[in-house]
């Protein structure tokens, strides 16, 4: 019995003395942190592979990193502790500063841990680079957060949990001890700094790419901690590839690209090594007006075309019909900026942001370059304020005129072209992302009407918001209730459908080509790190002058446009990484898909996958249900032609060779 006491003597001194509450509040954070872990683990269980000595060692680095995090919102408070005058111990201040302490501390680590769920609801991963992009724009998530949630309930909850917390602190004697111990600074030394060196030795030797040792996407997530993982996101905004990524030698990689490019109608202006510049010829051209619709997280499988029976989108079916009509078809990222970039540079996404959203990106050879070619007015059309996401910063900088709703923000206004205010009196419904599909079309028919009077030809790129979360639109237009993801959808077939009846009764609409796709598909959690299923989406060419058509061959988000282009029978030069997939010989399809910090590319029934850690993985792609399984011994050929294309595109935009010429 005295043995055993003995052994609990420091346990009771760590939780009685002057620590106390320090080391209460850094148990509780532990404690839910891990329980949080365990939620996850059911929650995915699905695409979980059961492997004890993975999930053991994702237990194990999960409470290393809990514990580093926990250590990190305690480590002032606990240099607190090492300083505070004895003689002040207890005292009216004392109490006031710990008090208020741990309340801002306790409704961090709540908030923290809550926002998770619904972020692995989403994504399937712990807080990530997705998480700190949208830490910038607070108005737009603020309002997405007040609309999508009850927040009043939010807050009421987490002011309550932070207050039952206090109140167990203090029935369990943790504050008396805190206030009443007179620790004197030696026996605090004992105490503090075994644990600032224990946290900042973690924080040092700990990394959030070490939880990623499984090629299990769930058991490596399950190994992270939310606020760690989203330190270190911010940290790595941006990847080098040079520095993180496979390399081959760049006359090779240019080599390997260039083979790869050329289509049956081109040929290459220049022998230069690093010229990828083509030019592509064919028949008579026609210069229709163009208008291209990115419709927000329309993932294929909404559609009845792929099997889905809840009739969400019984317009599109009724368009792809009558449309050229892209089956195969794989988004290049699972973000709206990764989207327009595949539609714009038609460029696979390189690591890190998208090009979009990254310093020194006007005048970038894109399809606003061809436009220019063809003498074609381009508009950027959106129903929020376009400083989101830095879209039209970027949609200026290639020429684009700019229609979107002016909040005021500062960031907009270094946009290099006119923009165009969408006025309060023609917005009917809005929500935190911006103005409902039905006001944003009728902003398109509006610019429209004024372009068919100057005669010339224009191409409008029109980005949807009512398909996002808080699932917000008008009232009395569809039968299923608001704030549902099916609702939105289906609203968003019912604005697309009232669209299309109104072009109709235009002069210009017998001239005009719409292209509606999706910027990327509704999620994007499973099993891998890239899953090929949640990247299927759909796209038509519609009112094209061509019979209907099923374009069933594997296609690559970035081969929209120059596939349109080709159907258009245009004479240009190109220095697009998209082709037109009629000029590409068979069997040599391929779709580019990554997000920030892993590449992949799908080609037959091959996916070769590349990482930061310079990782080279390839999967078998079942044609049935696209499911993965891995390869153990790789294509060589493949791995390098997706090395050539995801290094040379990094490299281009990276040193200026990406711009106009």
């Amino acid at each position: 019995m005295n043995t055993r006491v003995g052994w609990l003597r420091p346990v009771e001194k760590l939780l009685n003395g002057r620590f106390a509450a320090l080391f209460a509040v850094l148990a509780i954070y532990i404690m839910l942190s891990g329980l949080v872990r365990i939620t996850f683990l059911a929650w995915s269980v699905g695409d979980l592979d059961f492997n004890l000595l993975f999930l053991t060692k994702a237990f194990v680095m999960g409470f290393l990193f809990d514990l580093a995090t926990g250590i990190c919102f305690l480590l002032l408070y606990c240099v607190y502790l090492l300083i505070f005058p004895k003689a002040w111990i207890g005292s009216i201040a004392d109490r006031i500063i710990t008090s208020t302490y741990f309340a801002i501390v306790l409704l961090i680590i709540y908030f923290s841990l809550l926002a998770e769920i619904p972020f692995w609801s989403e994504f399937g991963a712990r807080f990530n680079f997705i998480a700190v992009d949208y830490l910038i724009y607070t108005y737009e998530v603020i309002a997405n957060i007040n609309q999508s949630y009850p927040l009043p309930l939010i807050i009421t909850v987490l002011i309550t949990l932070v207050i039952l917390t206090f109140v167990l602190l203090h029935k369990k004697g943790v504050f008396r001890s805190t206030y009443s111990n007179a620790m004197p600074i030696g026996s605090r030394v004992k105490y503090a700094m075994p644990l600032i060196i224990l946290g900042v030795s973690l924080l040092v030797l700990l990394r959030n790419k070490q939880a990623d040792f499984s090629g299990n996407r769930v058991i490596n997530e399950l190994g992270k901690n939310g606020v760690f993982s989203f330190i270190a996101a911010f940290r790595a905004n941006e990847l080098d590839y040079d520095v993180y990524y496979p390399k081959l030698a760049e006359k090779e990689a240019y080599h390997i690209l260039k083979e790869n490019l050329l289509q049956k109608n081109q040929q290459f202006v220049s022998g230069q090594w690093d010229n990828i510049i083509r030019g592509t010829t064919d028949s008579l051209e026609i210069r229709p007006n163009i208008v291209l619709i990115a419709i927000e997280s329309f993932s294929a499988d909404f559609l009845k075309s792929f099997g889905n029976t809840a009739n969400l989108t019984p317009f599109y079916d009724s368009l792809a019909v009558k449309s050229v009509f892209f089956t195969n078809l794989y988004a290049t990222g699972t973000r709206t900026v990764r989207g327009m970039e595949a539609l714009t540079l038609s460029v696979p996404p390189t690591p890190g942001n998208s090009i979009v959203r990254r310093p020194d990106n006007q005048h970038v050879f894109s399809i606003g370059t061809v436009l220019k070619q063809k003498h074609y007015h381009p508009y950027f059309i959106y129903g929020g304020d376009g400083y989101f996401d830095n879209m039209n910063n970027f949609f200026g900088g290639q020429g684009f005129d700019i229609v979107d709703r002016d909040r005021g923000n500062p960031l907009s206004d270094h946009i290099a072209t006119r923009r165009m205010n969408i006025p309060t009196n023609e917005v009917s419904f809005e929500n935190a992302w911006g103005v409902c599909d039905e006001d944003l079309y009728r902003q398109s028919i509006k610019y429209a009407d004024s372009e068919a009077v100057e005669g010339s030809p224009f191409f409008q790129f029109i980005m949807t918001t009512s398909n996002h979360k808080p699932y917000t639109f008008p009232g009395g237009r569809i039968d299923l209730p608001q704030g549902e993801r099916n609702a939105a959808v289906k609203y968003t077939d019912f604005a697309l459908k009232k669209y299309i009846e109104d072009a109709q009764k235009k002069p210009w609409f017998r001239n005009t080509v719409f292209v509606v796709v999706a910027d990327h598909c509704a999620n994007s959690a499973g099993k891998w790190e890239i899953n090929i299923d949640k990247h299927h989406i759909p796209a038509i060419f519609f009112n094209l002058p061509h019979a209907p058509e099923r374009i069933d061959r594997l296609t690559s988000q970035i081969d929209i446009m120059p596939t349109l282009f080709g159907y258009l029978h245009w004479n240009y030069h190109t220095a697009l990484y998209g082709q037109d997939i009629n000029q590409v010989n068979s069997g040599e399809e391929r779709a580019f898909i990554g997000n920030y910090r892993t590449l992949g590319e799908l080609k037959g029934d091959v996916f070769t996958q590349i990482d930061d850690r310079k990782n080279v993985k390839q999967f078998r792609v079942s044609e049935k249900d696209r499911s993965m399984e891995v390869v153990k011994k790789q294509n060589s050929a493949l791995v390098s032609e997706t090395i050539a294309y995801y290094q040379t595109a990094s490299e281009r935009f990276a040193s200026g060779k990406m711009k106009e010429r």
